[in-house]
Formats: structure tokens, sequence, C-alpha cells
């Protein structure tokens, strides 16, 4: 596969910052920035390197058993990957993926969690607790972790429909799909049995289609949501969007439950044809750049994007390569 560099800007973030869907601090052993991307249509797990300056390597990890992936993190940690397998219905967890970010192909060794989810699309992690959002039974499965052994603490059901999902500390944010909706559970991980939650708060994102993708990132205090627009036919690879919320925290707060975000002095739009934004499933960020990463679904059959997090209207990407089935990205880097 060719992969398309990233800007100068991007390739030479060896600053130190925290970088990723959830909060890290800094590992100073290292300097490491690595894009996780599943596919829908192989059981690969593609990580784009770009810890070297003055070029990026491609390393292809196979997910042993799976063909659909959906819903990846990279846990720094264990040194662990968690990846969500629409194949196999289950959770899994590879580790030493440090060792195997070396441009050559390898097998992951998986260690495989209970066979009962239906339609997997996201994986939280916070702590030893992983939460995995299913499409299909709008449930929210809640694994706890020992070493690589996944056991099923509980099963929360909720009356909205699940895409990506996100920790912003002990508060569990979702997309609410077939809408412009999200929803935030506070201390989620607080519902330990199974039963049915409803959302703590869920808001309307004005001048959002249906929305799929949602980031946050505490350092920047920045949230981007992509929006998908219409899910098929005439126009569905090129009517997407991502939505940036610079401040979100306060904005966020001042919106009543029930209320809308309004667009005007709110939020940032990338759209247009030069922005190969047609169905964007999920999205990443990378603080040390102000890098916004996309998996893009419907283009030429899967892309993956990037944005600069100043960026606005039609703009082109950063970074434009192609990647059969995209469904999910992760980043991380460390100093």
């Amino acid at each position: 596969m060719k992969t398309t560099k990233l800007t100068l800007a991007l390739l030479a973030g060896a600053v130190a910052f925290t970088s990723c869907n959830e909060d890290d601090s800094i590992d100073g052993n290292s300097k490491r920035a690595e894009l996780y991307a599943t596919s829908n249509t192989s059981g690969d797990v593609t990580v784009y390197d770009y810890s070297d300056s003055s070029s990026s390597t491609t390393t292809t990890l196979n997910v042993t058993g799976s063909s659909d992936n959906e819903g990846i993190v990279y846990d720094r940690e264990s040194d662990q990957l968690i990846i969500a397998s629409r194949t196999l219905g289950s959770l899994v967890v590879s580790g030493d993926i440090a060792d195997q970010i070396t441009g050559v192909a390898a097998t992951l060794n998986i260690n495989k969690g209970p066979s009962n989810l239906s339609s997997p699309r996201s994986v939280a992690i916070n702590g030893d607790f992983i939460v995995v959002a299913d499409n299909a039974s709008d449930q929210l499965f809640v694994y706890q972790r020992s070493g690589t052994t996944l056991t099923l603490r509980n099963v929360v059901n909720v009356n909205i429909d699940l895409w990506q999902v996100q920790f912003i500390g002990s508060d569990l944010y979702a997309v609410v799909d077939q809408t412009n909706n999200i929803a935030v559970f506070q201390n989620f991980l607080n519902n330990s049995t199974n039963a049915a939650v409803s959302p703590t708060k869920q808001i309307a994102i004005q001048g959002i289609a249906r929305t799929h993708g949602l980031v946050y990132n505490s350092q920047d205090d920045i949230m981007i949501l992509t929006d998908i627009g219409a899910a098929t036919g005439a126009g569905a690879d090129t009517d997407g969007g991502l939505h940036i919320i610079s401040n979100f925290t306060g904005k966020f707060n001042a919106v009543s439950n029930g209320g809308t975000l309004a667009m005007a002095n709110n939020q940032v739009r990338i759209a247009g044809a030069a922005t190969f934004l047609g169905n964007p499933v999920a999205a990443t960020y990378d603080a040390g750049t102000k890098t916004i990463f996309v998996a893009e679904r419907a283009n030429s059959g899967g892309r993956i994007l990037a944005f600069d997090s100043a960026a606005s209207g039609n703009a082109s990407p950063t970074v434009n390569t192609t990647l059969s089935g995209a469904s999910s990205v992760y980043f991380y880097r460390s100093n």
C-alpha cells in the first residue's frame, strides 16, 4: 500500500504532548507516533508509524480469525491493543505491540473475550475497564481486564442508538446514531449491574445530519464530531463533514438537557469536494501536531484522512491514503 506522507509539521512532531482518544500522561522512554486503523473488509490493523521525521512506515498486523474489526484502543501502560471483532462477536486483546511496529507484516497473538457482541462499533477504556458500544443491541458491554484475560462485568441497556464512545474522566460520552445528538453518562462505571440506564444529558449539534465519530482531548479542550450525511445513495461519498468545537467543556455545559449547540460562534465545519469526506465513521486526535485523523468509509471504499484542527470549509486533507474498509482509528504519541 502506498501511504501519503504527512506534512512536515506532522512528521516533525517530536515535541512531548499527550495525544490520542483517551487522556494519557507523557511516556518519556521513546519517541513514538502511531496511527492505528481497523477495517471492515480485512482482518488487518494497519499501523502508520510517523516517529521518524524523515519518513513514514506502515505495518500490517493481522487479527487471527477476524475479517471485520471496528473499535480500537492502544494502551501504552500494558503495551496492548484492544480491538472489537465484528467477525468473532467479541473483544480481543493483544500484547507486546511496540516490538511489532517494524514495517514487516505480522499476526497478532490474541486473547479473546466472551462472544456476546452483535455489532460492535467502538471501544473506550478506563483503567482495567473496557466498554464496547454495540450498535445492533443498543447496549454498552463492560469488561474487566486482568492481564490479557477479559471478563464481562455487566451489560447496560440504553435508549439511544450507539456509535463511537469515549471516556472523559469518569463520564462516558456517546454518539447518538441516526441523529445529530451526543449524550453523556456521568460516572458511568458506577453502573455495575445489568440494568437499563438513560443518559444524564443529551444535546443536538446544529449543522450535523447524522453523526458517527466523536473524539475529545482535554489538553486542548477540543471535541471533534464527524457527520456522515446520507449513509447510502447518490452523494453519500461526498456529503460528509467534520465539526470542531473548541472550548468544548464550557459550551457543552451551557446547553441544557435536550437543547441544541448552535453553529454560529461555537463550531467550525470542514466539508466539501476537496475534503474527500463522505462517510467519516470515526476520528482521533494528535494534540502534538493539532491534527485530526479520520476513518472515511465511503470515498473510494475507504480512506485515512487528516486535517489541521485550524482548518475550515472546503479544506484539502494533509493526509489522504486509501485503506479498504477503513472503520476506526486511534492515535498514540509519546515523546
